[in-house]
C-alpha cells in the first residue's frame, strides 16, 4: 500500500470515539470542550466518508449500529496508540525550558494550582511558572499571561478556549458559628445571618438579593478585599462564606449551609492561538486540562 495516498481525519475519529463512549452528542461535546453542532458535523462527515451509519438514536441517547461497533474497536486502538505517542513525547518535557504565566482568580490560584504545579515540577522541571492571582480579566493578546483560567468563554478571535469543568459554589460556615447564630433553614433566614463580605460588596449584595435572599449591608460585619481572606474569615467562625463546593466539602472545619442554594459557573482554559506551536505552553495547558476537572468536582 502507498501510505502517501491514505488520508485520515483523526478529529472525526475522535469525535466518533468520544460520542460512543459518552452515549450522546451533548455529553461528548462537553467532554471535548466543543459545541454540539460542531461535534455532530464531524460525526456526520465521518459517516459520509465511510458510507455507513454509525449511530442510531434511542430516546435522548445514541447507540452504535453494527458498523459502528465494528469500527469502534479500531478507533479505540487508534486512541490508545495516540495516548502512547503522547506519553512517549512527554519524555521530552524534561528538556523544555522557559517561562509560562498563568492567570487565575485568587481562590483558584491558592486552591487549585499548587497541586497541579507540583506535578508540573516532576514532568517539566525546566519550566518556570509565574502565577498571576487576580480576579481581573488579564489581556492574553498583550501577553499579560500565557494561559488563563476563566469563568467565561473567550470571545476574541485570536484566543482559543476549552471548557474543562462546571464549578459550583455555596454557603459554608463553621459548626461553632452555626450553633451560636440564628437557625438558617431557608433563604428567608439569611435576613438575620452574618455573612463575610467581598471587596465589591454592593454587587455581591445585589447578586444575592437578585436570587431572592433578603440581605442588606447590615448582614456583613466583616468585609475582605480578597477571596482567600474572605474564606479564612469564614473558617475562623466570623460568618457565612461563599466558595467553591469542591473546596468547602474538602474542609472538615466547615459545614454546608442551605445546600439548595448553588452558584454555577463554567471553567474555561484560555490561551492565544500560538499555544499550538509553543511546546512549553502546550505542556502546561494539557496538564491543566487533564487535572482541573477532578480537583474542581467534589
Amino acid at each position: 500500500m502507498d501510505w502517501r495516498s491514505v488520508t485520515f481525519d483523526w478529529n472525526r475519529a475522535r469525535a466518533f470515539l468520544v460520542t460512543a463512549e459518552e452515549g450522546s452528542l451533548s455529553a461528548a461535546a462537553r467532554a471535548l470542550g466543543m459545541t454540539q453542532p460542531t461535534l455532530g458535523r464531524q460525526v456526520t462527515a465521518l459517516e459520509d466518508e465511510l458510507g455507513v451509519m454509525l449511530f442510531e438514536r434511542v430516546g435522548r441517547g445514541l447507540v452504535l449500529t453494527r458498523a459502528g461497533s465494528q469500527l469502534m474497536d479500531h478507533v479505540r486502538a487508534m486512541g490508545e496508540a495516540a495516548a502512547a505517542v503522547s506519553l512517549a513525547a512527554s519524555g521530552q518535557a524534561q528538556e523544555i525550558e522557559g517561562n509560562v504565566a498563568i492567570t487565575a482568580s485568587e481562590i483558584y490560584s491558592s486552591w487549585l494550582l499548587p497541586p497541579i504545579l507540583r506535578q508540573l515540577r516532576d514532568l517539566a522541571p525546566g519550566i518556570t511558572v509565574e502565577i498571576v492571582a487576580s480576579n481581573a480579566i488579564r489581556d492574553l493578546k498583550r501577553r499579560e499571561a500565557d494561559i488563563a483560567i476563566r469563568n467565561t468563554r473567550p470571545d476574541q478571535p485570536d484566543l482559543i478556549g476549552k471548557l474543562v469543568a462546571e464549578d459550583h459554589g455555596g454557603f459554608y460556615a463553621t459548626p461553632d458559628h452555626l450553633a451560636r447564630a440564628n437557625p438558617i433553614r431557608t433563604k428567608d433566614d439569611l435576613a438575620g445571618a452574618q455573612i463575610i463580605g467581598l471587596d465589591d460588596n454592593a454587587n455581591f449584595i445585589a447578586a444575592l438579593t437578585g436570587r431572592g435572599m433578603p440581605v442588606t449591608k447590615a448582614n456583613f460585619p466583616v468585609i475582605a478585599n480578597t477571596h482567600p481572606v474572605h474564606w479564612e474569615m469564614a473558617r475562623a467562625g466570623l460568618g457565612l462564606g461563599v466558595g467553591p463546593c469542591g473546596l468547602g466539602e474538602s474542609d472538615p472545619g466547615l459545614q454546608r449551609v442551605l445546600p439548595e442554594v448553588r452558584f454555577d459557573y463554567p471553567v474555561w482554559l484560555v490561551a492565544h492561538r500560538e499555544l499550538r506551536t509553543n511546546p512549553r505552553v502546550r505542556i502546561v495547558w494539557d496538564l491543566l486540562a487533564e487535572t482541573l476537572p477532578a480537583l474542581i468536582t467534589p
